[in-house]
């Protein structure tokens, strides 16, 4: 057991009027599993980059292990997977290799081929079994699922369980709740670190911002009630300190000794109106510390167009294929109106090549696909690695309402400060939300989205799910977040090839 120590770790980008850390301090086991969750861009991977020394900063991070991030870069993409290990774990055998690869599901031939031939998910399974096989290291695992499918996680989930020591970035709240024992959240005013799975930790989260939100209602009232009571009293104060100096000509003096009694009255009125004020300034602060690290969604909207026919889409006997190797075939399914379609299988069967033949790219295929001309999509691809520019240029370019883009990112949890940032220093969470909020400025009778929910932070795919659920979209998706299918009620179509 190794503890790394955090201590007033400051830390902001070159140019930017904001730092993401603050005088933070904090304390991490290294045989913990550690989620580590938070909204896109609040600083997830750049905390793991500053563990890797990859950035310079003022406070102290001091450790005694060494620390291997995921995913990292190959070099040589040709290289057999063997010599390739040989590099990253000089000291472990072929038989270890093969065994961490076993408890992944793979195939042991997979040692024998070039890196450059894995599919994503081979790719990021031979990664994470390289580097548990280093020795005294910590693992920083930086979204490992977003290029597994829903089996490829459990299985990656299950293997991870199996571990000991990583910090974990992920958003699949099914995955961390398999295989973490602490979790880390970086909340909009500090960092918190508290025992348990994602599940226990939002729950406690819940109830904390429930407990702060009913304090802060009381606050509001008593604060509101002791203003009242503070002006009657200055009121009362002030009448009776009036009539003390002087005599009221109207009135006939019984004693002169009564400017005495009315000078202590008006005292004690006014010290109590001081009280009082003192009260609600202590009252004003407690409760501008209250609600700081709730976060909140607002409403999302899609401006879904009708569609003369219930039926929008069909696929019938629907086959592909890439120099000869067969992607998938025999693919039939109908798309009506209301419907959200879950393509699902593992990765390589076909799902994107079957969603960018429906929005008109040009792939060689056999069987057909049936739609009215008249049919209007809204599209969202996976690869985001083109974007760049301002968003004002990105909405230009894409003919969107300007406005209404910024207010949907507004809503996606985007600051100010974002609109004037050139879209290539996004985190790719942010890039994702980019390309979601241009999908929700377009009037659409189909919405197709591959794969949405890819470094989307749980608030944001919360947003999502209840938006498809008020909406009721007619939809085609490729998503792998099990939690997020089950709660849009999505009808799972699996390709069997």
């Amino acid at each position: 057991m190794s503890i790394i120590n955090v201590e007033n770790l400051t830390f902001g980008y070159d140019g930017s009027t904001d730092n993401i850390f603050e005088n933070v301090c904090f304390r991490i086991d290294t045989d913990w599993n550690l989620g580590f969750t938070g909204r896109n861009g609040r600083g997830k991977t750049t905390f793991m980059k500053l563990l890797m020394g990859k950035y310079e900063y003022n406070g102290r991070i001091t450790s005694s292990v060494d620390f291997e991030y995921f995913p990292f870069s190959v070099a040589d993409e040709n290289m057999l997977v063997m010599f390739l290990a040989e590099e990253i774990c000089p000291n472990a055998e072929n038989w270890e290799l093969i065994r961490e690869l076993s408890l992944l599901q793979v195939s042991d031939d997979v040692i024998y081929r070039p890196y450059s031939t894995l599919s994503g998910g081979e790719k990021t399974k031979v990664m994470l079994a390289m580097l548990f096989l280093r020795e005294n290291c910590f693992l920083l695992i930086d979204e490992p699922t977003n290029h597994l499918d829903m089996k490829g996680r459990k299985i990656l989930s299950s293997y991870l369980k199996r571990k000991k020591g990583f910090i974990l970035i992920s958003h699949d709240r099914a995955v961390l709740d398999e295989c973490i024992d602490h979790i880390l959240s970086i909340n909009r005013t500090n960092i918190e670190i508290e025992q348990g799975n994602y599940s226990s930790w939002e729950r406690n989260k819940a109830a904390r911002d429930n407990f702060e939100s009913v304090q802060n209602e009381r606050l509001k009232k008593e604060i509101k009630n002791l203003e009242n009571a503070a002006k009657k009293a200055a009121e009362h104060s002030d009448r009776i300190e009036r009539t003390k100096i002087g005599f009221n000509p109207t009135k006939t003096e019984k004693s002169i000794s009564r400017r005495c009694s009315v000078a202590r009255k008006s005292k004690k009125l006014m010290n109590r109106s001081k009280s009082m004020e003192n009260r609600i300034e202590a009252d004003i602060e407690k409760k501008s510390s209250l609600l700081k690290n709730i976060e909140t969604t607002a409403d999302l909207k899609l401006p879904i167009l009708k569609f003369h026919s219930k039926k929008l889409l069909s696929v019938r006997n629907l086959s592909i294929k890439f120099d000869d190797k067969t992607v998938c075939s025999s693919i039939s399914f109908d798309v009506n109106e209301g419907e959200i379609i879950a393509l699902s299988g593992r990765n390589g069967c076909g799902k994107t090549s079957v969603i960018k033949l429906i929005c008109g790219e040009n792939i060689p295929h056999a069987g057909e696909i049936i739609m009215n001309h008249q049919l209007k999509i809204s599209c969202i691809s996976q690869d985001f690695s083109g974007l760049s520019g301002n968003l004002t240029d990105y909405a230009q370019a894409h003919e969107l309402d300007e406005s209404l883009f910024k207010a949907i990112l507004r809503k996606l949890d985007f600051s100010r400060e974002q609109f004037v940032k050139d879209i290539s220093d996004f985190s790719d969470g942010q890039k994702k939300k980019v390309m979601i909020a241009a999908s929700l400025c377009t009037p659409a009778h189909l919405y197709i989205w591959d794969e949405p929910l890819n470094y989307l932070d749980v608030y944001s795919r919360r947003q999502l799910e209840e938006l498809l659920v008020s909406c009721k979209p007619t939809m085609l998706i490729v998503e792998h977040d099990r939690t997020f299918c089950e709660s849009v009620n999505a009808k799972n179509y699996y390709f069997n090839s």
